[in-house]
């Protein structure tokens, strides 16, 4: 599918990272009217126009995730960080943006309307576009940047920092990377990830039930996707470069491991990680995205092609997808626990242990650039040279332990910055302390071999 020009420079302009929407949980909980057109179109409509109402819904989103509609049928929704909603009720699936003016620096949240959405039925199929409104209005919220863009100067290695990392505390090394001095500062931020969700006070961990503690416990004290008797599942590790794409990495990096699982790695696909950041209407490309609008919805909605349809550039350009080549699909997909805020420690194990590696966002932090190895955790300590702001990255999954050294749990993770960069491309960081809200929202989904 081409990308919806005209509905990204809407969402996308003058922007740092994802939207500037900032709508929270209370926000969408309430009573919609959902205006939607006839449902005749196929996975490359257009909505930037929402043309004639064929049809008028009365849907209403309850805690935790449950929707209803004026007849009674139930269903259920969830919010997408902090940039819009999802409904799936009577076999059909919606999904919009939040409204929003402004930009990154002044924004104004309008969360009581959506922009024109997307509807489908359950075969993705009988397309149609929808907006919603709220029937109670929210008061609007207004979002202030705290600083202007970042400077287009160099990115500096901070060595005192660096000498203090290792000198305050024996979890884990840092040390400094020449290759990060080639990026700018601004670039070095938009491979941390964005700050659109930065806005947005992360979900807590969900208190496991005793239910789900017994299903853990048979689990193995160590266990690691790379090495399942001597077989690896996951695919090598890759770098974004400048762009701020690292949902597409982990969205693809989760496809391709639980494609080679299931088929036994008879199957060991790249996926066009360009694909989805020049021709995905769900993402804004190199300033961010979604691994739940990505390895979800469009996987299933338009599906992934392999890396040789649409080369890895690293920067937005106007899609050049090969539209002759094969896609790959998957059938479900959802935020672990069901819904945004039901993630927790033992949900994740679960997942990752029975189904495959998953894909996860946290907050990187001005320390962990540096990162070299051992069980990382925030230490507070800032980098003199290059005020950051923390940022939500994605990430995937892989694994899982204790320390022998320390005795710390651990989750193990592949990032997408080069295998030059910490554990040969890998990091591992604290485990069971949401440390850096790396608990609060994992995702998965299922791949159609």
């Amino acid at each position: 599918m081409l990308r919806q020009i005209t509905l990204l420079l809407c969402l996308a302009a003058s922007s740092l990272g994802d939207t500037p929407a900032n709508c929270l949980y209370e926000d969408i909980r309430g009573t919609w009217t959902f205006l939607e057109t006839e449902r005749l179109g196929d996975n490359t409509i257009n909505c930037d126009e929402l043309g004639p109402v064929v049809h008028t819904k009365t849907l209403t989103l309850s805690f935790p995730n449950t929707a209803t509609d004026e007849l009674g049928n139930a269903g259920t929704w969830t919010l997408i960080y902090n940039q819009g909603f999802e409904v799936n009720i009577n076999e059909r699936s919606y999904f919009a943006f939040s409204y929003y003016e402004g930009d990154w620096l002044s924004s104004t949240s309008y969360c009581d309307r959506t922009f024109n959405g997307w509807s489908r039925d359950k075969t993705v199929r009988n397309w149609s576009c929808f907006s919603a409104q709220k029937n109670n209005m929210t008061t609007p919220r207004v979002t202030h940047k705290l600083r202007e863009t970042l400077p287009k100067r160099p990115f500096k290695n901070d060595h005192k920092m660096i000498d203090e990392i290792n000198s305050s505390q024996s979890s884990w090394r840092a040390k400094a990377y020449p290759q990060h001095e080639r990026y700018t500062m601004e670039e070095m931020q938009k491979r941390a990830g964005s700050p659109g969700s930065t806005l947005l006070s992360p979900p807590k961990p969900k208190p496991a039930t005793q239910e789900e503690k017994a299903r853990v416990v048979s689990l193995p004290k160590n266990f690691d996707w790379r090495d399942v008797e001597g077989v690896n599942y996951v695919s090598d590790v890759r770098d974004q470069g400048k762009c701020g794409s690292c949902y597409t990495f982990a969205s693809a990096g989760m496809m391709e491991s639980r494609l080679r699982i299931v088929t036994h790695n008879q199957r060991q696909d790249v996926f066009s990680t360009q694909d989805v950041v020049s021709c995905s209407m769900l993402s804004q490309g190199c300033i961010g995205g979604f691994i739940y609008l990505i390895a979800g919805r469009y996987a299933q909605d338009q599906g992934m092609v392999a890396e040789e349809c649409n080369p890895y550039v690293g920067q937005d350009e106007s899609c050049d997808t090969d539209m002759s080549c094969a896609r790959t699909y998957v059938s479900e997909y959802h935020y672990l626990g069901g819904y945004f805020g039901a993630c927790n420690e033992e949900s994740m194990l679960q997942a990752l242990v029975e189904h495959g590696p998953i894909a996860v966002a946290y907050f990187v932090y001005d320390d962990f650039y540096n990162y070299e190895g051992g069980v990382y955790h925030h230490t507070g300590l800032k980098n003199e040279f290059n005020p950051l702001e923390a940022m939500n990255h994605a990430v995937l999954l892989v694994g899982y332990g204790v320390d022998a050294n320390t005795g710390e749990k651990f989750w193990t993770v592949k990032n997408s910055w080069g295998a030059d960069w910490g554990e040969e491309g890998y990091f591992r960081i604290r485990r069971g302390t949401n440390e850096c809200s790396i608990e609060s929202a994992a995702f998965e989904s299922t791949v159609i071999p």
